[in-house]
């Protein structure tokens, strides 16, 4: 869903060199989504149709089709693999206008047709059952072959349109499973199993939600919303000490729960917010990393939350919406430590705002206010469980569509219906696919009982210790997050690690455990080495790649720390609370926690802090973070001792003259 705005397009080319090219090579080459193949012409024309018949297509069966799941799902993924090799080439280079090889045109047949086969006789194999992969029954070969070959061209896609790391996971699973159980046997679970494989719950979620606000998103963003999200943070907090950043973190949280890509909202947004962030005054390592950190975190702020959402919905078993209520004091507390650390940066350089006068006004922005009612229609029908979630998307996607006639700066027509349309279909692409991918890895520890083993290795390397077990998945989600799209990582991760600590020797409650897992999935994209994002704010920044990564995992310090919090303390994620006043206390300390953390990071607060001190607030911050009255008293006690100090020592003069 990633599209670049009027807004960008009419960005001029400023001291920083930032125009419409470099937005549009920078996401080429780090987000796989937009290496689009090059259709013109009537061929470009038929495909574009296509993807917008996919979408219509899409919510016609979401909202009334009562086909067998084996039919209805057997054909989206057949017409996901056709949209995709239409769209997806075999490399970067591979780019001549309406040029298509016989090779992709033979993967997309041959990928196609083994799940067009299943829709149209998927009553006679689900009663055939397992004799399908009996080396007894006569037509053995020919359904074996099928499956194998539907899973490889499957495969191929997913290296073209989501990337090798999730394959290689997929791939070493598939070997290990192969070499313990029965080939038949795994042919079945993976390909013509009713219950798992690659239609196991994150593909029969993408299908039945996740396309519908993808959908949703596309329309949304046609709404102009996304400048509306811009305007309006620059009226809250463009004025103020180094407001372009606080800018930034504010409109990225916004358009990022929107548009669903950490890279695409890092980039598309930061072509805007990045240069107006140097020109105030910041290192463009820096502002990268702000951009970057922001817009990774949109994934976590609800009510939308990216595509993850709806499948921890249907993995915990609880309706969406409170996922959506869950998710909020988390994300609050993530958005705060960045908002204090680029506030604390403006200090330390002695850096102003944005004169008023540049600055859109509130009174001309309350007009535009309307441009909401889309999201809080969503809200509200979604909370109120009157329709289903889907149904309540097509709705707000009709909201969507009303609200954007009366936008006269940015009117929706016809020809942004049917863009919205398109985008939503190729959009849903990489989601399938990895959602597909993430099947087969369910589809093979299911097969092998390896979460069982998983469990048992992972309780004897901790010694049974609650926070060991915890950086052992934390590690193992950022390592197979790398590159990952977040909802396949999260879906490996419910599948594989949320079990280990929900177990009797860990024994965290099922909602911690899946989020826990959630957000180390989504800090993926900001972590070194493979910390996509970052590396597209740098490129935008003209920075360094690593240090504006390692700045990214800085500001987003909070994302670290939260979910141990809300381990230790389930109160967080409203589980069981016994009043209001321990969510209030939780809240209030975690909130000082991380400002004394973020603080000691910054290395400045009145004035620079010296290294001593510095342990201190990190040392105050942590115990503020931990349960129980005593360790609240002992870390705000340190931190106001160390705060009055500094306010109490801090020279009269400026650091730095204001720029």
């Amino acid at each position: 869903m990633t599209t670049i705005t009027d807004e960008h397009a009419k960005t001029k080319k400023s001291d920083d060199n930032v125009i419409v090219e470099d937005v549009e090579e920078v996401i080429k080459k780090y987000d796989r989504t937009s290496n689009m193949r090059i259709w013109e012409g009537y061929p470009g024309l038929a495909v574009r149709c296509f993807s917008a018949f996919f979408s219509l297509y899409c919510i016609y069966v979401t909202l009334f089709s009562t086909a067998l799941p084996e039919v209805r799902l057997n054909v989206f993924i057949a017409m996901i693999i056709i949209l995709g090799y239409l769209n997806y080439p075999r490399t970067k280079k591979a780019q001549r206008p309406n040029h298509m090889p016989w090779y992709d045109i033979l993967l997309m047949a041959g990928g196609a047709l083994p799940f067009l086969y299943y829709a149209w006789n998927a009553q006679s194999i689900i009663m055939l059952s397992m004799r399908v992969t009996n080396p007894r029954y006569q037509g053995y070969i020919f359904m074996v072959g099928m499956a194998v070959i539907g899973v490889l061209c499957l495969m191929e896609l997913c290296r073209r349109c989501v990337g090798i790391p999730i394959l290689l996971v997929v791939g070493s699973l598939l070997a290990y499973t192969f070499a313990n159980v029965r080939f038949g046997k795994v042919v079945y679970d993976l390909f013509y199993s009713t219950g798992g494989g690659i239609r196991s719950t994150p593909i029969e979620v993408c299908a039945k939600y996740i396309i519908v606000f993808i959908i949703f998103g596309a329309f949304l963003e046609r709404t102009g919303i996304s400048a509306f999200f811009i305007n309006l943070a620059n009226c809250i907090a463009g004025s103020s000490s180094g407001g372009p950043a606080k800018v930034a973190v504010i409109s990225s949280s916004l358009c990022g729960m929107v548009s669903g890509s950490s890279v695409g909202n890092t980039v598309t947004t930061g072509s805007i917010t990045i240069p107006m962030m140097k020109r105030t005054g910041y290192k463009p390592e820096f502002a990268g990393a702000v951009e970057a950190a922001s817009s990774t975190g949109g994934q976590i702020m609800p009510p939308i939350m990216g595509a993850a959402a709806f499948l921890m919905a249907e993995y915990m078993g609880v309706p969406y919406s409170e996922v959506a209520l869950t998710a909020i004091l988390p994300a609050v507390l993530y958005f705060a430590g960045i908002y204090i650390a680029v506030h604390l940066e403006a200090k330390k350089l002695g850096l102003r705002g944005i004169p008023r006068s540049e600055l859109p006004r509130f009174s001309a922005l309350l007009p535009k206010v309307y441009l909401l009612l889309p999201l809080i229609l969503l809200v509200g029908l979604v909370s109120a469980n009157t329709f289903t979630m889907q149904f309540s998307a097509a709705i707000s996607i009709g909201a969507a569509i009303a609200v954007g006639l009366f936008n006269s700066d940015d009117r929706i027509t016809l020809r942004k219906i049917f863009e919205a349309l398109e985008s939503g279909g190729k959009g849903t692409v990489t989601v399938a696919v990895a959602c597909a991918m993430a099947g087969l890895v369910a589809g093979c520890i299911t097969s092998t009982g390896l979460a069982s083993k998983l469990v048992t290795m992972v309780i004897n390397l901790s010694g049974g210790y609650t926070i060991i077990a915890l950086v052992l998945t934390m590690i193992c989600c950022i390592v197979l997050g790398m590159g990952v799209p977040t909802t396949a990582n999260y879906c490996i991760m419910a599948a594989t690690c949320a079990p280990i600590l929900m177990s009797e020797a860990i024994g965290l409650p099922k909602i911690c455990a899946h989020f826990f897992v959630f957000y180390f999935g989504i800090v993926a994209d900001i972590t070194p080495p493979v910390a996509l994002a970052a590396y597209a704010g740098s490129a935008i920044a003209k920075a360094t790649p690593m240090k504006t990564a390692f700045n990214a995992s800085r500001l987003a310090i909070a994302a670290f720390i939260v979910p141990y919090i809300f381990a230790y303390n389930p109160s967080m994620l409203f589980e069981n609370v016994h009043s209001i006043f321990d969510v209030l206390l939780i809240c209030g300390t975690s909130l000082l926690g991380i400002f004394g953390v973020a603080s000691a990071l910054n290395g400045y607060l009145f004035k620079p802090i010296n290294i001593l001190l510095r342990f201190i607030l990190i040392a105050a911050g942590l115990s503020m973070m931990l349960p129980g009255l005593t360790s609240d008293a002992l870390g705000f006690a340190a931190l106001a001792a160390v705060c009055a100090y500094q306010k109490l020592s801090a020279s009269k003069t400026p650091l730095h003259p204001p720029h």
